[in-house]
């Protein structure tokens, strides 16, 4: 390799360096758009030159890898990362791209068998469900919960320790295994986010697609339907089948060329409209009756007209008939009976002073 070309650490480290100053511009300004592509190009690079060093081979361990070169797993991570913030033309391509970086990423951890178990399922059920894939696939909200906060505490764990890392790295008699476990922690934080990563890309990519298949529909009129157009660059606006002007009309130009109506219509102003509902109230009005509508419900079938006796006045007892007597004044007893146990409000127990 030429020795004036830009070595891999020089070109990951530049890389590192630009995306931390990315969070300081503004996304819509040129420069940060400039920069994104100046990280891209680097990262792809850095692609290039690991393949034609070989530095990774799936014959070998992680413990073959040089702690050096560990941090190099890292770059379809971070140009995934990075493409995902670019927003381009082709938005749908961008994200697809995305997700196969960070697939490689995971396959490439997971023959140095750098996946713990849980993450190791998680990739597993990715494959098997590329483009639906969720982190949490039950729709149980408590599942989703207990998910979302274990997910959460790992991630939080996972940046302390890289913190702490960190800052033991800044010391001046650095060991070689303390740099190696730097690398190792950076890694893991990165395989907790891009499972995140791939489930919102799935989640845009769903609606970019919705929005496409929506495009047909705000497509042009046909030739036929569109307004007329003179030499001078003039146009009947107001005949277009959404305005005002348009409205009920089968065609054709809503003013002659000298500026004489030929066809009715009506002028109209948001004030007029306030205007005529200052005194309206404020609520719905009733549109009939009790009478009306009783009567519309009995046409309908809304009420049972019958049925029971229930508030018919009850025979009074035979004076003569004993046993009547005897039976009414036994229901009459209960009923007092029952009256003075049970007080009017007893079984009230909500609303007790």
């Amino acid at each position: 390799m030429d020795t004036s070309e830009p070595s891999l650490k020089g070109l990951y480290n530049e890389a590192k360096s630009q995306q931390e100053g990315l969070d300081d511009l503004d996304p819509r300004s040129s420069a940060s758009k400039t920069t994104l592509q100046s990280i891209i190009d680097n990262f792809r690079r850095c692609q290039e030159l690991i393949q034609q060093l070989s530095l990774f081979s799936k014959n070998e361990e992680v413990e073959d890898i040089s702690t050096q070169d560990l941090q190099y797993l890292l770059v379809d991570y971070e140009l995934a990362e990075t493409k995902t913030r670019a927003y381009d033309s082709d938005r749908q391509s961008s994200l697809q791209e995305s997700s196969r970086l960070l697939e490689s990423f995971l396959s490439r951890l997971d023959q140095y068998g750098l996946l713990g178990a849980s993450d190791r399922k998680l990739y597993e059920r990715f494959l098997e469900q590329r483009d639906s894939f969720r982190i949490v696939s039950s729709t149980n909200p408590e599942d989703k919960r207990k998910i979302k906060i274990a997910r959460f505490q790992e991630e939080k764990s996972l940046k302390q320790k890289l913190e702490y890392l960190r800052s033991e790295s800044q010391k001046i008699n650095i060991d070689d295994e303390t740099v190696r476990h730097l690398h190792l922690a950076e890694i893991a934080l990165a395989v907790n986010k891009a499972f995140s990563s791939l489930d919102m890309i799935n989640q845009e990519l769903e609606i970019v697609s919705h929005m496409r298949q929506a495009e047909p529909a705000r497509a042009d009129p046909p030739p036929d339907q569109r307004a007329p157009a003179r030499s001078n660059g003039y146009s009947e606006r107001l005949d277009g089948p959404t305005t005002l002007g348009g409205l009920g009309r089968k065609g054709g130009p809503l003013l002659s060329p000298s500026g004489k109506p030929l066809q009715p219509f009506t002028l109209t102003d948001k004030r007029t409209q306030l205007q005529q509902g200052v005194f309206r109230p404020d609520h719905s009005l009733p549109t009939m009756s009790i009478d009306d509508y009783l009567e519309e419900e009995r046409r309908r079938g809304g009420i049972i007209d019958g049925g029971g006796n229930a508030n018919a006045p009850q025979p009074e007892a035979d004076e003569d008939n004993l046993e009547q007597v005897d039976a009414a004044t036994m229901k009459a007893r209960n009923w007092d009976e029952f009256v003075e146990a049970n007080p009017k409000g007893a079984g009230n127990t909500l609303n007790r002073g």
